[in-house]
């Protein structure tokens, strides 16, 4: 029997073993080996012949394989050189695929031609979250988002005001996003089997002049996402997310200029109490209070 005979059938496993790859769990490295989870993946994503796709953490090409042979263009960006046979092997078929070997987190993504107009990716666990939202700031022609995600993740971004897991990624995301957990991911789909639970998430930008969720009678700014300013602003405001909203932004000096007492008077125009903490406020009352500090 040949050596090729002897290898797994399924697509990731077989690959592992010929290349030798051994996934490093430094990386968050667990790769996609249920293919029942690829049809998952495209119905979320909406697929279109049209698409141009960014994947982040192309692992072994299960998943850009699947990518190619159903839009436009895919982009691949890969840090883990040592999978280079590996990923080839599964893309170099494909002529709409380009492969980077750069890190998602520092790359120029504003870069990439054609601009990716959808982000789908089974994304590492370390950089998930950072990596999300920076392709939410750094490519406004993407206008949509599914990832399989850590769990803890996916709930934080799609967290609701006053929940535990609702902070500034939940707030940034939701400024920009509708965001969903689609669906919880089994464990046992990956290999190796990972120490945490994953989620699919969604995220679908909001139209210009879309609001995120906000007070009654809170008004829009008009403008989807958020600004330097605003982000430093939430920032500040749940740095020390134990003490009130205004004391925590004085802490953390992320409204420059401005006076506690400041920040205590806006948040009562806002509907707030004064010493209101920040996990109290909707997405749309941090772009609100940026405005009325004048930042």
């Amino acid at each position: 029997m040949s050596a090729v005979s002897d290898l797994p059938t399924q697509a990731t496993l077989r690959r592992l073993r010929r290349f030798g790859v051994r996934p490093d769990r430094e990386l968050g490295q667990n790769f996609l080996i249920d293919s029942n989870i690829l049809g998952v993946i495209e119905r979320a994503a909406e697929l279109h012949g049209d698409d141009v796709v960014l994947e982040i953490g192309g692992g072994v090409g299960v998943l850009s394989e699947h990518l190619a042979e159903r839009v436009a263009h895919v982009h691949v960006v890969e840090i883990d050189t040592r999978l280079r046979e590996a990923l080839l092997d599964a893309t170099e078929p494909h002529g709409n695929v380009s492969v980077h070997w750069a890190d998602a987190m520092t790359m120029d993504l504003g870069a990439l031609r054609p601009p990716p107009t959808k982000v789908v990716a089974n994304l590492p666990y370390g950089i998930a979250a950072g990596v999300l939202l920076r392709t939410i700031e750094e490519l406004p022609g993407v206008g949509l988002w599914v990832a399989m995600a850590q769990r803890e993740v996916g709930e934080r971004l799609a967290a609701a005001p006053g929940s535990g897991a609702y902070g500034t990624p939940s707030v940034i995301a939701q400024l920009a996003c509708e965001v969903h957990v689609v669906r919880a991911i089994p464990r046992g789909v990956f290999h190796p089997v990972p120490n945490v639970d994953s989620v699919l998430v969604s995220l679908r930008r909001r139209a210009a002049g879309e609001p995120a969720s906000r007070a009654p009678g809170e008004a829009t700014s008009g403008a989807p996402g958020s600004t330097p300013a605003v982000r430093a602003l939430v920032a500040g405001a749940f740095a020390h997310r134990r003490k009130t909203l205004a004391r925590s932004l004085a802490l953390s000096g992320r409204a420059p200029g401005r006076s506690r007492d400041q920040v205590r008077e806006a948040l009562e125009q806002l509907g707030h109490p004064a010493d209101v903490r920040a996990e109290r406020l909707a997405p749309e009352e941090f772009r609100a209070l940026a405005r009325l500090l004048g930042l």
